[in-house]
Parts: structure tokens; C-alpha cells; sequence
């Protein structure tokens, strides 16, 4: 889970391997799997920094590195 803020100030958490989507119309709008969309206040880069950071904690990252046979350092 990932700590985010809704638009609205809320805090909330959001199941990071749920996210499809994370976009920028203005606001940052991320998309669930399931098709639910969350509006938040963070920027989508942060959002991707916060996801890839998750990724690493629960040792995703490396798997999905190796499967595309990227450094794990590299950064999309």
C-alpha cells in the first residue's frame, strides 16, 4: 500500500499493484484494474516514485527487472 492524499485533502491508501493507470488531466488521476479512478493531490511522478518504491519493498522491482532485462536502477 502506498499513502497518497485525495484532492479533497484526505488522506487514504491505495493498493499499489491495483494501479493501471496514473495520468495528469490536469489533476493526477490514477486508475484501479478494477476501472475505479482516484483523484489526488500528488504529481504522477510522485506517484510513480511512491509504486516503484513499493515495487522494491515487496520485491517486485527485481522481477520485473530481470523479466525485461533492465538494471534495477534504470528508471522509467
Amino acid at each position: 500500500m502506498i499513502a497518497l492524499t485525495r484532492i479533497s485533502g484526505a488522506p487514504f491508501y491505495i493498493n499499489a499493484t491495483m494501479v493501471e493507470l496514473v495520468e495528469t488531466t490536469p489533476d493526477t488521476v490514477i486508475t484501479l484494474f478494477s476501472g475505479r479512478k482516484y483523484v489526488v493531490q500528488e504529481e504522477a511522478s510522485e506517484v510513480n516514485r511512491l509504486i516503484a518504491e513499493y515495487y522494491q519493498r515487496i520485491g517486485l522491482l527485481g522481477v520485473r527487472a530481470a523479466q525485461w532485462g533492465i538494471s534495477e536502477r534504470h528508471e522509467s
